[in-house]
Parts: C-alpha cells; structure tokens; sequence
C-alpha cells in the first residue's frame, strides 16, 4: 500500500480517535494534515530498536522513551529508562512535562507501530517538538534484541558490535524487569520529579 494513503488512514483514525478523547478547548492541532503528512512519510520519525538499544546502553539523556500501552502492560514489562503515557489518557494535561521537553527526542514506542504512531501524529500535531516511534515497538525489540543471536563460527567486527550492543541492551532490560514493584514505582516517580525540574518546576 502506498505509504501517502497509509498515512491518510492513519490521520482519519486519529480524527476518529480524538473526537472521543477529552481533549481541552484550549489544545488544538497546530499543524495541517498535509504537513503531517510530509513529516510522517520522510522516513526520519523513526528509530530502529537497535539505535534504541544504544541509546539505553548509553544512558543517553537527550532521549525520552514513552511507552504508550497501558499502565498493567508498563509494569509487566519495559524499556528502561522509560515513562508511561498510556494512550487512553495520552489528552492528559498531567502529561505535558513530559510532552514539552524541548531539549528531548521522544521517542514513542508501543506493542507494535500502530499506537505509537497515533501518539506521535497526536503530538507533532499539538506542536510539540522532536517526537519519533521505535520502528516495530516492543515486538520487534524481542525479536532483534532479545532473541537474537549469531550463529557460526566467523563473526566480522559489525556483527560483533551489533551483538555486543543488543547483548547489553537485553540484559539491562531484563535486570530492570526483575525489580519489586515497589522499587519500579519509585524510579518512576524519580523520573517525574527530574521532569517536573527540567519543565521549570519545584519539588
């Protein structure tokens, strides 16, 4: 399918979508579907899940990942260093300390594109800047940075740094996952105090 009439599909999606969320008066799309459009078949919105496995590895602090599932999928499972906006509460006014970071790239991601793709649609359109989506969302992470592997006995020094990235990656990952649930929430809450200052905010 051509990528002009996805994205066309899309739009009305989010069209349907937004006519249902609670939206306050005041928030309103800043930009036209057809700049929307522009922007979202370029090709630059989007990162792939081993350039997000770098950026973990790193701790990288100009990246902001946002994990649009719901709160019960967030605590099952996560990309470290990530907050959760969950979709359905994504017109939230609580939210925009995290949306209105203009120093970060939001980086979207979900179980696959889809979602991810409303939240970016939706921001980019509400102005906010720097917004991106993790290419294949948390399925594709399992599938490249989880279960991957390399197999045979010669490995160039590409394949080897790719594995070395996607091996780290996926052990953070899983060190994070098997923390209480107490000391989750409270990373998280550390994650919204560090925002709540960056947005010029008090504690």
């Amino acid at each position: 399918m051509n990528a002009r009439i996805k994205f066309s599909i899309l739009l009305i999606g989010v069209g349907i979508i937004m006519a249902f969320l609670p939206f306050n008066t005041t928030r309103s799309f800043r930009l036209k579907p057809d700049v929307l459009l522009s922007k979202s078949v370029s090709g630059d919105i989007y990162f792939s899940v081993d350039q997000v496995a770098r950026f973990v590895n790193n701790e990288d602090t100009t990246v902001q990942l946002i994990d649009v599932r719901n709160a019960e999928q967030f605590k099952a499972c996560n990309i470290p260093g990530s907050v959760n906006i969950p979709f359905n509460d994504f017109s939230n006014p609580k939210w925009e300390i995290y949306l209105n970071q203009k120093g970060l790239k939001n980086i979207y991601y979900g179980n696959g594109d889809q979602t991810a793709s409303y939240a970016w649609t939706i921001s980019t359109g509400l102005g906010y800047g720097n917004n991106f989506v993790m290419k294949g969302g948390l399925n594709e992470w399992y599938k490249i940075v989880m279960l991957s592997q390399f197999e045979g006995e010669n490995i160039t020094p590409r394949e080897n740094a790719l594995f070395e990235n996607r091996f780290g990656a996926r052990k953070i990952f899983t060190q994070i996952n098997s923390l209480p649930d107490s000391l989750k929430i409270h990373y998280f809450n550390a994650k919204h105090l560090q925002a709540s200052k960056l947005d010029g905010g008090c504690e």
